[in-house]
């Protein structure tokens, strides 16, 4: 601490970036500053929230770098954010890509759904909401405007051809004046001007009908009303086709919420909120999200971004490369007002949602305690074995904290100690090489332990708790039925049954407990299975490392299929020919 003064003391009052680390050196968190001594300082004098005082709990170190201004802070922080991924910083995983439409600049166009814009590549309409909608609008257009469907032209005509969605230019001449012409009509249905489309296929079908041509005219009807299904309009409270992302927040209990509103060519596309932790003030929150949202969505970026008027939008505008505005009356302020409203409601269902789920899971603790006459067990660790014939024998421990999986505490064991079939002795292993840890790093103790198994499986934990290390923790035991669900709980020194109704929320607790720790016991004896069968007789053989295993268990199938091979079967595939009689003679 007198080091981390002395550091403190020091400080430049410049704008930059800080890097807090904890006592191996790893970088705990990254964050921006306008002032660095004044922001790095109060990290260490007043109050903060519970996540803040558990980060600076672990702070040992901090290094900082100064910049010129406060963007380039802004920008700097996002690339050691990405670079060292600290675990209390909120990095933004949400890097899916709009799909867009796509007319491509070929001799023969095609139309194409795309994630990525090449705006060299030809002419983009977008994005959408989702994939489906993007490739329903090009099915639909790939029925009116007949463009090349294939990737390499054939040489000759394919099925889009006999069906009417391709002129062949694989055979026949398409005019330069048919692509255009397509191509404007292609323009104008996706910005949205349908009215000519509507009228032309109004006429085809009265023709085809007076022409008694009823299949005809039943199909042109059939595509007025996909059209009309997919252009129908999502009423907007801004009627200009300009494209803008509309940004607005909401802040409680330590998280915000921050919704974004993507409208293009007048049609709000999408609607989505992002929840998180405060680290910072509510101002360093907001701009850090926008560097985020902005650097991860691989899209185009709107000609405007909205954004409440309690932020500097000149800080955004030189993050974004988009006019910027804040609008203060008028429909436009009331569409951030609209995602101001959206921000709220994610966060108030967020803890609607964690209120009732806490009032679950605590009412079931403190239930399961009662039965077992015991503290509430806020903390439990459960275990379980897996084998198969005592192959590969591992023991598992998952936790629950609150009546919750904490999976940064599930541990696996591969057994070392036993060579047999003893699910006892496995577990004895397990259990101890477990609590000597914890012990040995003053580790939390739980508060109950739970075995998959009855009594026998009961008292082999308990008697490695007492009898080697000197603790009494509870231990309950839970049996299943004939059909492998859970079906009673057993507790005390005779692995009775704990009267508990089997609609309780404790039960239910229970159940998810064994079902977490015998799925996270055969997943793990799986993944050793799996890399234990990778070995073969030919690990063994000089000459032969992982590529050429490869090569020849590819090449031949199998270990068997080599035994009936002569040495020039191995050196017609690369195989030197001392290493093919090493690998024969290895494989007898």
């Amino acid at each position: 601490m007198t080091e981390l003064k002395l550091k403190l003391s020091v400080l430049p009052t410049e704008p930059g970036c800080y890097m807090m680390k904890d006592k191996y050196g790893e970088i705990l968190y990254v964050g921006k500053a306008k002032n660095l001594r004044n922001r790095v300082r109060s990290y260490f004098t007043g109050a903060h929230d519970e996540k803040t005082m558990r980060l600076v709990r672990e702070i040992t170190d901090f290094d900082f770098i100064v910049t010129s201004t406060e963007v380039e802070s802004l920008l700097l922080e996002l690339n050691l954010i990405k670079k060292h991924y600290p675990r209390y910083n909120i990095l933004l995983k949400d890097d899916k890509s709009y799909p867009f439409i796509k007319i491509t600049k070929e001799k023969h166009p095609r139309l194409l759904v795309t994630r990525t814009v090449k705006p060299s590549s030809g002419t983009h309409f977008g994005p959408y909401p989702n994939a489906y909608s993007a490739h329903e609008t090009k099915k639909l257009l790939d029925r009116i405007y007949p463009l090349r469907k294939c990737n390499t032209m054939p040489d000759k005509l394919c099925l889009y051809y006999h069906i009417g969605q391709c002129l062949g230019p694989c055979v026949y001449d398409v005019k330069q004046e048919q692509y255009d012409e397509m191509i404007n009509g292609i323009t104008r249905f996706l910005n949205g001007e349908t009215e000519q489309i509507m009228s032309d296929l109004k006429e085809k079908m009265e023709t085809a009908s007076e022409a008694l041509e009823f299949e005809k005219a039943k199909e042109y009807r059939d595509l007025r009303g996909h059209i009309e299904n997919t252009m129908m309009k999502q009423k907007m409270m801004t009627a200009d086709m300009t494209s803008r992302d509309v940004f607005g927040y909401s802040v409680s209990k330590g998280w915000m919420s921050v919704s974004v509103l993507l409208i293009r060519n007048g049609n709000l596309i999408e609607k989505k909120a992002e929840l998180f932790p405060i680290q910072d003030d509510v101002e360093e929150e907001f701009y850090r999200y926008i560097v985020q949202f902005y650097d991860l969505k691989s899209s185009l970026l709107p000609k405007e971004v909205h954004i409440p008027k309690e932020f500097n939008k000149d800080i955004i505008a030189e993050v974004v490369e988009s006019k910027v505005f804040q609008p203060q009356r008028g429909a436009k302020k009331e569409m951030v007002e609209l995602a101001i409203k959206n921000a709220k409601i994610a966060i108030d269902n967020k803890f609607d949602i964690i209120d009732r789920d806490e009032r679950r899971t605590v009412k079931a603790i403190e239930a399961l305690g009662e039965a077992l006459d015991i503290e509430t067990p806020i903390r439990i660790e459960a275990f379980d074995n897996s084998n198969i014939q005592g192959v590969d024998p591992v023991s598992v421990m998952v936790s629950f904290i609150d009546g919750k999986p904490s999976k940064k505490n599930y541990r696996k064991y591969k057994i070392k100690t036993v060579d047999d079939i003893d699910d006892y002795a496995s577990m004895a292993e397990a259990v101890r090489r477990r609590y000597t840890r914890v012990l040995k790093e003053n580790l939390p103790l739980p508060n109950l332990i739970i075995v998959d198994g009855a009594l026998g499986h009961m008292n082999t934990v308990k008697s490695v708790l007492l009898d080697e290390m000197s603790l009494d923790i509870p231990v309950a035991g839970l049996a299943k039925n004939d059909k492998h669900q859970t079906a009673e709980l057993l507790f005390g020194d005779n692995g009775e049954i704990v009267p508990m109704k089997k609609n309780s929320q404790s039960f239910y607790l229970l159940q998810r407990i064994q079902d977490e720790v015998h799925r996270f016991a055969i997943s793990f004896h799986r993944n050793i299975r799996s890399k234990s069968q990778s070995m073969s007789v030919l690990d063994n053989i000089e000459g032969v490392g992982p590529k050429r295993k490869q090569k020849l268990l590819k090449h031949f199938g199998s270990i068997k299929r080599m035994k009936d091979k002569e040495v020039d079967d191995f050196i017609e595939i690369g195989i030197p020919k001392n290493v093919a009689e090493h690998i024969l003679e290895g494989i007898k």
